[in-house]
């Protein structure tokens, strides 16, 4: 998930795809476009993609949270590169019908650019 801390310095991970998503802040590496679960998803801010995995990033703490589809146990996640936050994993689905979306990942669309890599 995040980079590996060793003696204070955080080693990121490079995505090697055709074209990725990166932080909007520091352009850090978070995901690879081919992961993308649903377009279907909003956000705090608007729009959000769901994902199966992400990289460069530090959880933070778990908690409740209501959302449009029931309340769900989730963590805001923070980009390894400028600590912005990107959006939250979701831990626990009270809801049967939501239980998909257990240690997946919303990211929120204004807080990522697309970047086609050559």
């Amino acid at each position: 998930q995040g980079g590996k801390v060793l003696m204070g310095r955080v080693f990121k991970a490079y995505i090697e795809a055709p074209a990725i998503y990166v932080c909007n802040t520091c352009s850090a590496h978070v995901v690879n476009c081919d992961d993308i679960v649903s377009k279907q998803f909003q956000g705090r801010h608007g729009k959000a993609y769901l994902f199966d995995n992400v990289v460069n990033i530090t959880l933070g703490p778990t908690e409740e949270r209501l959302l449009l589809t029931g309340v769900h146990l989730v963590a805001d996640f923070f980009c390894n590169g400028c600590d912005s936050t990107l959006g939250w994993k979701y831990e626990l689905a009270q809801e049967p019908s939501q239980k998909y979306k257990e240690g997946k990942y919303i990211i929120e669309k204004a807080m990522i650019k697309k970047l086609q890599c050559q």
